[in-house]
């Protein structure tokens, strides 16, 4: 297992859409060891793969005490009458927080390293937390999701940063 470093926007690999897990293998299990060891510290509540530079669709998190990750994620429920926009932050984008609009509730099944079905939900942070690691799956940065105001306030302190 190893802490791996993450990757900062403007890493091209942050914007790629992840592959899915198609064979799990020592690479498969080493990945799920470092996700893990890599989300296990204070103020991280989840981890996508392509966060420390591995396009597979897989991520771990770290919400109330409880770690675990699941592989081949896929959104396939939201709360679509409750809705939560507190500040959002992102590993990948170090140090900023702004309003995200979120569901309530998300419902993300998988697999787990054995194969078998992995069914992950939660209200108000965990959900917050599957919605934004499924979005990095696919390429998304919870920036995309700000709306127009603040995007721009947003991209401006990026930019700043970098």
């Amino acid at each position: 297992m190893a802490m791996r470093e993450i990757r900062i926007v403007g890493d091209p690999v942050l914007r790629t859409p992840c592959e899915p897990v198609t064979d799990i293998d020592a690479r498969v299990r080493s990945l799920v060891e470092d996700l893990l060891e890599t989300v296990d510290e204070d103020g991280r509540a989840g981890l996508a793969a392509n966060q420390i530079g591995v396009s597979l669709r897989a991520f771990s998190w770290n919400i109330d005490d409880e770690i675990g990750y699941v592989l081949n994620p896929r959104i396939v429920e939201l709360s679509e009458d409750e809705y939560q926009d507190g500040d959002e932050g992102c590993l990948s984008v170090p140090g900023l927080w702004f309003p995200t609009k979120r569901s309530w509730y998300a419902r993300v099944e998988g697999i787990d390293l054995d194969g078998k079905k992995v069914v992950v939900e939660g209200e108000e942070l965990m959900a917050r937390c599957l919605q934004h690691e499924v979005d990095h799956l696919d390429g998304m940065l919870y920036l995309d999701r700000l709306e127009r105001s603040v995007r721009k306030k947003a991209m401006k302190a990026v930019r700043e940063q970098l």
